[in-house]
């Protein structure tokens, strides 16, 4: 990791921190994720979901891994920069996108969906902060740290997904649940940019 130098924290959860970060030796600016667990071997390492699922998933509407990087049992992760997420554009508004902003990042979004589910993933934790936005205005998926393969046996966990954006299946608890919930969250979101506020902002899944 001698080769990054790390500019600001940008990020810090449960799993892991992100830091924006710049190659010393091409200047390119690059986002690093620090993972909190630590790891004994690099097998371990790449039993990760993250890992298997964006080996696996290279499309222009997911963010792209470009190196895993483990260092004294430390694991990181190097993706390209995103300038920003969902979730910061919709709460930073006083209005709602235009029609054809919504539109774009909605088609986006869809794009990456329907790669992950082709290539036989469903995300599982669509959320408007895991939507990732670049200088160009395009949206990406991240945050694969929930993915699962859609050809994987149930019972699946329930306790996936922020409560905001959980399918009806997931709210009642079912073990039976595949790759559509990705679309419950996104009809969700996509209620969000209209509103600039969560569609249905329950504190527990009774509510």
């Amino acid at each position: 990791m001698e080769k990054y130098e790390t500019i600001k924290t940008v990020g810090d959860g449960s799993f892991g921190s992100v830091a924006k970060a710049r190659n010393k030796f091409t200047n390119e600016i690059v986002a690093i994720k620090r993972m909190k667990a630590q790891f004994a071997s690099w097998e371990d390492a790449m039993k990760l979901r993250e890992v298997k699922s964006l080996r696996k998933l290279n499309h222009h509407n997911i963010v792209k891994l470009k190196e895993v990087v483990r260092q004294q049992d430390n694991l990181f992760f190097v993706f390209e920069f995103m300038e920003k997420n969902l979730y910061e554009l919709v709460s930073k508004s006083v209005s709602a996108p235009s029609e054809h902003d919504i539109r774009c990042m909605v088609f986006d979004s869809l794009q990456g969906i329907q790669a992950c589910h082709k290539n036989g993933y469903f995300h599982r934790d669509l959320k408007p902060e895991n939507l990732l936005i670049n200088s160009n205005q395009v949206v990406k998926l991240a945050d694969f740290g929930l993915a699962k393969e859609i050809r994987s046996m149930p019972p699946h966990t329930e306790y996936v997904s922020t409560r905001w954006y959980r399918a009806p299946e997931l709210l009642l608890q079912a073990p039976n649940y595949n790759s559509p919930i990705d679309i419950f969250a996104m009809g969700c979101i996509i209620a969000e940019m209209y509103l600039l506020r969560p569609l249905v902002p329950g504190n527990s899944e009774a509510d």
